[in-house]
């Protein structure tokens, strides 16, 4: 199913996470979000997906590392194919997450409505004691660094889905 039709359903609230390949970061977002909604009992009141600014990943997996570290975690995301976000997608998310102010950028160049712009957040801009804006893009790392990067996006979207969760159970 495409996003236009999966997320047409604007009686859920929907949020993509955003990075560059759609293979490290946003992979490991969008799946601690779904658990976390999933142990709230939340889930059916939310859609989400994850997209890369780029198109250099399309169609495959998330990376093997990446894969690794969110099942150590205890996450599957052996579904997962990367996608491309598009710009007519702002009419499709209630919130669009990026990873660091490139990608911020480059959706921002991407949205033609205020309303549009105000989708859009950076996911550290959730977390108070976060030490910066960006979450480190860890595909050029040591394979030990995705998992610090996955710890780091944990607690983010911990603070995020805090932050909405009220709107979801009324």
């Amino acid at each position: 199913m495409t996003i236009d039709r999966a997320f047409a359903d604007a009686t859920r609230f929907r949020v993509a996470f955003v990075c560059t390949g759609n293979i490290c970061r946003s992979p490991m977002a969008a799946s601690a979000f779904e658990r976390l909604a999933q142990r709230h009992g939340v889930a059916e009141r939310l859609l989400v997906t994850s997209a890369g600014i780029s198109e250099y990943h399309v169609g495959e997996t998330a990376d093997p590392r990446t894969l690794a570290v969110l099942a150590e975690a205890g996450y599957d995301a052996s579904a997962h194919r990367a996608k491309q976000f598009k710009a007519k997608w702002f009419d499709r998310f209630d919130l669009v997450i990026a990873f660091d102010r490139g990608q911020e950028r480059a959706l921002r160049s991407l949205a033609r409505t205020e309303e549009q712009q105000s989708k859009i957040r950076l996911l550290l801009s959730f977390d108070p004691d976060a030490t910066g804006p960006d979450v480190p893009d860890p595909y050029y790392s040591e394979d030990a660094f995705f998992g610090t990067v996955l710890r780091q996006i944990e607690t983010a979207v911990g603070r995020l889905f805090r932050q909405i969760q009220p709107a979801l159970r009324s």
